[in-house]
């Protein structure tokens, strides 16, 4: 039986096991640990800014709960029976506020989001994805993935009402006045999923005092975290508002430091899949083609489910008012957030649309991969949930009601596709979020300002 690859190896040889992230001694099997005789529930929740064209949304009303594609759902055409389109759901307390900024952060809580330059953060909850990391991220390296293509902001929007713009940065909240940060540089994402902290379970036949090397080193490890948690936590009331949001990045990085430590000293059962999801490491820095970007934070995404290395993710494709310029997209000229104000002049609205078919594309390459993977007789996307969506309706005017949500995915195998749930009017959508909690194995009553669990869930 080969040796294990040790956590020191790792650490010195870093730019190896990356590259060959598949190797024999690397695998859970050569451990003989146990594996999960079914493949899990993962669950991914992808957010785009500035909305949709609301007048080309919503399918025309049927009686058997069907729907047909609207111009604006078109590029899902190949991936319809994968679909669920979810509706009339919103979050009553984003309404008449600040277009942008306190609506990001309530789109997977339901918050109501404070007012503020920065100082005293409040986004009235914590969102849906932690409080799955929370509850199951222990089963896996990773608690949860948090991806995105634009840099966190800082400063204040003054003009958008005074909100610190570090609210429309991040969807994922550890707390109501903490945000999970999350990685845009394709390699680093790719990094996260292969370093480890362990020297793994013990193998049949292992020296016992081996496993007690690698448990002291982990404790070691854990010690010297405690002491850079207590400086750095002393620190951060001494610093302006950039520098904490920087330094709360660096603790976040510490957490999952700890998290890792915490997991490998009890290590779970994973899922192995038999096939092969080659993924290159990606080149440093930033690909110059957005599309490139976006696509390769997706396979990075696709790669962590596939090889159980966390169960939830989150993906950004814009944080909020986001700046950039989509004139890569043929007949389009400006940036998302500009065009999105469109004030229905034919020529800004059509180019908007396109922005806005090119997201939903997206949301369909990331669909028609994962369906295309097998893992235990179903595919990697039965046995997912993947929620797309927006925090705002309609980009020109913010409405508030009737979010644009989509679902892909049976969420292993027991959830119905290719249909439309229309809940009762201004329905909140974290009654979807219980439903999804509770679907996920997660006991809860109640979330945000849900009323009760979505109707027609199952």
């Amino acid at each position: 039986m080969p040796q294990p690859i040790s956590r020191r190896t790792l650490l010195k040889g870093t730019g190896a096991a990356l590259a060959l992230p598949w190797l024999e001694s690397m695998s859970h099997r050569s451990f003989g640990s146990e594996t999960l005789s079914e493949p899990p529930k993962r669950v991914a929740f992808l957010f785009v800014p500035n909305g949709v064209r609301s007048d080309q949304w919503n399918p025309p009303k049927t009686e058997d709960g069907s729907f047909e594609l609207t111009p604006m759902l078109q590029p899902l055409k190949d991936v319809k029976e994968e679909i669920t389109l979810l509706e009339n759901l919103w979050h009553k307390k984003t309404v008449g506020r600040n277009g942008h900024w306190p609506k990001v952060p309530a789109w997977l809580s339901g918050g109501f989001v404070e007012r503020t330059s920065g100082r005293d953060i409040n986004t009235g909850g914590i969102s849906v994805d932690q409080v799955l990391a929370s509850k199951i991220g222990d089963r896996t390296p990773l608690p949860s993935l948090e991806l995105g293509v634009d840099a966190a902001y800082t400063g204040v929007d003054n003009v958008g009402g005074g909100f610190t713009r570090i609210y429309g940065s991040h969807i994922a909240w550890r707390d109501p006045h903490t945000p999970v940060p999350k990685e845009i540089v394709p390699r680093l994402a790719f990094d996260r999923l292969f370093r480890t902290t362990t020297a793994g379970p013990v193998v049949s036949g292992f020296n016992p005092n081996q496993k007690a090397v690698a448990d002291s080193l982990a404790r070691d490890d854990a010690s010297v975290l405690d002491l850079v948690m207590e400086d750095a936590k002393s620190l951060r009331g001494k610093v302006g508002e950039g520098d904490r949001a920087k330094l709360d990045e660096y603790l976040e990085s510490v957490r999952s430091v700890e998290k890792r430590i915490e997991s490998s000293l009890k290590p779970q059962m994973r899922w192995i899949n038999e096939g092969r999801f080659d993924l290159p490491r990606p080149g440093p820095g930033i690909p110059e083609s957005h599309e490139e970007h976006v696509r390769l934070m997706l396979d990075i995404m696709v790669l962590a489910f596939w090889t159980d290395t966390t169960r939830i993710s989150t993906f950004m494709l814009g944080n909020a008012q986001t700046g950039r310029n989509f004139s890569f997209i043929d007949g389009v000229r400006g940036s998302f957030h500009g065009l999105s104000h469109h004030r229905n002049e034919e020529k800004e609205r059509e180019q908007y649309e396109k922005i806005v078919l090119w997201h939903l594309a997206q949301y369909a390459y990331l669909i028609d991969k994962m369906r295309s993977l097998d893992e235990g007789g179903r595919s990697l996307l039965d046995n997912s949930l993947v929620m797309y969506g927006s925090s705002i309706k309609d980009g020109n005017t913010h409405q508030e009601k009737d979010l644009p949500l989509l679902l892909a995915g049976k969420g292993g195998g027991n959830f119905k596709t290719n249909r439309r749930i229309t809940a009762p009017k201004e329905t909140p959508l974290c009654n979807m979020y219980v439903s999804l909690l509770r679907h996920m194995g997660v006991e809860a009553e109640s979330f945000g300002d849900s009323t009760g669990h979505l109707e027609g869930w199952s």
